[in-house]
């Protein structure tokens, strides 16, 4: 169960944060800096993002108990944002919006993405942050480390990417990346069904099985 648990978490956050995709925005913000300048940049982003994912991974529960609102509500709506980010990679809208943060963080090189656009919401964006309080949520505390080590995972792919962002992107090129978005789009409006489903069930709407 942990490890099927794990593939779920992983293909999520992947799907969500989107490694590949991330990696031509990186290509546009940084343009025109030196490979140092971009190392730092991809560094510090990162590791911003993993702060922000960790604290919704621990505290997300908690947060949801403070503002009065159920397990079952947070998974319908979670799974509910989840879809809209798939229906964005289907008909390309994430794309085109990251291309306009990239075009207005590329205009000013003294402006440092790292923090925004980068950080958040590129990496941590809403739907990153619904999932690691979905997954995470009544979870114990060794399936909880499970998943922030996951998430450590796609994040230290998202690392990777942006340090082969120009390389890839030549590899795939454009016809690849759209092919990539959409298959990962289909795959994640399925799973943003189940998570809806479940939360159903959890009200009690659906019966189990």
């Amino acid at each position: 169960m942990e490890m099927a648990l794990a593939v779920t978490a992983f293909f999520t956050l992947f799907v969500v944060i989107d490694p590949i995709g991330l990696a031509p925005m990186f290509v546009a913000m940084t343009s025109g800096m030196t490979q140092k300048q971009r190392l730092r940049i991809a560094a510090t982003s990162c590791l911003v993002a993993v702060f922000i994912l960790t604290v919704f991974g621990l505290a997300g529960q908690k947060l949801l108990d403070f503002v009065g609102i159920s397990l079952a509500a947070f998974r319908i709506s979670g799974g509910i944002l989840l879809f809209i980010t798939a229906l964005d990679m289907l008909f390309e809208r994430r794309t085109a919006r990251r291309e306009e943060k990239a075009d207005d963080a590329s205009g000013d090189l003294a402006n440092d993405p790292s923090v925004f656009p980068l950080a958040m919401p590129l990496i941590a964006g809403p739907g990153a942050l619904a999932s690691m309080i979905l997954l995470s949520s009544g979870a114990d505390w060794d399936v909880t480390v499970m998943i922030l080590g996951v998430m450590l995972a796609v994040v230290a792919l998202v690392f990777v990417m942006f340090l082969l962002a120009t390389p890839i992107e030549k590899l795939l090129g454009a016809t690849g990346v759209v092919v990539t978005t959409r298959l990962m789009g289909m795959l994640l409006a399925a799973l943003s069904v189940q998570f809806v489903v479940d939360g159903m069930r959890d009200l009690g709407v659906l019966a189990a099985g």
